[in-house]
């Protein structure tokens, strides 16, 4: 184990499992932050300016290892939109399924070959002893005119992936984890501090 316990600075219980299934071996405990702790506003300007930010925070307030990731949707039709402001496009009213109804309104009359979009992920796993570790990734797809699948969270359900033929929302678990931008990042991420905690 190269970590002993690590906290993953989210409450969304979709990106822990991820986390959870792409970890193991590596992590001895995988927790989520308490129900109690207050995460800090993302202010920042981009993806790893978020993750950064998360990771520290947290790291700092509870003297234990933490990975945060900030991640979106990058829609080029839409000047990189909703981008940072992914989980909050819209507004604090709308729970997925309204961000998704949103970005299809938005995107009302343009058509497939100007739909392209990607995910892109940031990490950061910052260490009590002020180590940081980051690292990016991203998956290139298509928005769909109407959401498919039941799988996923967010916009994986309007999200075509081509080299699968399939939305995110349709791919099993560990389909997803083998090709997502958070998948990618992770790789990196763990390439990354293997290199580091073997020398």
């Amino acid at each position: 184990m190269w970590i002993q316990e690590l906290v993953i600075a989210s409450r969304n219980d979709g990106k822990i499992k991820e986390f959870e299934a792409a970890l193991q071996g590596v992590v001895g405990v995988i927790r989520g932050v308490p129900s109690a702790f207050v995460m800090p506003e993302e202010t920042g300007a981009t993806f790893f300016g978020n993750a950064v930010l998360k990771a520290r925070t947290v790291c700092d307030a509870l003297g234990v290892p933490a990975l945060a990731d900030d991640s979106g949707l990058v829609v080029e039709a839409l000047d990189g939109e909703p981008g940072v402001r992914s989980a909050r496009f819209g507004g604090v009213g709308l729970d997925d399924r309204g961000r998704t109804a949103l970005l299809l309104e938005r995107m009302e009359g343009i058509p497939m070959e100007r739909r392209l979009a990607k995910f892109v992920a940031a990490l950061a796993v910052a260490k009590p002893d002020g180590t940081m570790h980051v690292a990016v990734g991203e998956c290139a797809g298509t928005i769909l005119f109407e959401p498919r699948g039941e799988g996923g969270f967010g916009y994986d359900p309007i999200f075509y992936y081509p080299p699968l033929d399939r939305t995110f929302a349709e791919l099993t678990s560990e389909e997803k984890n083998s090709v997502s931008h958070r998948a990618q990042a992770l790789r990196n991420l763990l390439f990354q501090m293997r290199g580091f905690y073997t020398h």
